[in-house]
């Protein structure tokens, strides 16, 4: 499994304790794509921008999509670039592909059969290894985890390229954040003109 889909596994697992915006979700997937091609070297990292290796399949769907997306001419793509452009809709994908593998069921309506409610994890040995790598506290997971906003800040070491990748995906998420912000003051700036007239 990768850190992308473990990772996954383990915001599906918390969702109902602590939900997740699908954007944070979606640029922290990105940054864990990024992590995981990284170990596969199909990438490495030159201060923050993304050097494509030699591309050669990593067995996972996803991770695939991701290497074939990298952009293979200079001026390289810087992390955050990226994150931002392979972000979008990524959580949707995870979760798609995790009901397409079997990972995930979607719950059925008790009134009406045919709509179906939210998404559940199955039992599998896929979450199994998700569960084990979070308690076991696995600082890039952990930090991933906590990038999310559904865990603590991890207290381990972390290699320098997945600290570089890792305070990109931290400042994608502050950048969402502020942008939400200032549409909810936009918002309410706007209502308040109208309750005015």
């Amino acid at each position: 499994m990768t850190t992308a889909r473990d990772l996954a596994i383990v915001v599906l697992d918390v969702a109902a304790d602590k939900p997740v915006e699908q954007g944070d979700l979606s640029l922290v997937l990105a940054g864990a794509e990024v992590l995981d091609l990284l170990d596969a070297h199909a990438l490495a990292l030159d201060g923050d921008r993304i050097l494509p290796q030699a591309q050669s399949p990593t067995g996972d769907r996803l991770l695939d999509e991701a290497a074939e997306a990298l952009l293979r001419q200079e001026p390289y793509e810087s992390v955050e670039d990226w994150l931002w452009r392979r972000g979008r809709g990524l959580s949707a994908a995870y979760v798609d592909d995790m009901e397409r593998i079997g990972l995930t069921a979607r719950s059925r309506g008790r009134r009406i059969p045919l709509r179906t409610g939210r998404t559940e994890l199955v039992d599998s040995a896929a979450r199994r290894q998700a569960e084990e790598r979070r308690a076991a506290g696995e600082p890039v997971l952990a930090a991933l985890v906590s990038a999310a906003g559904i865990g603590d800040e991890p207290a381990g070491e972390l290699a320098d390229d997945a600290a570089t990748v890792l305070a990109a995906v931290g400042d994608a998420v502050m950048e969402l954040e502020a942008v939400r912000q200032r549409k909810v003051i936009e918002d309410a700036a706007f209502d308040n003109v109208w309750r005015g007239y």
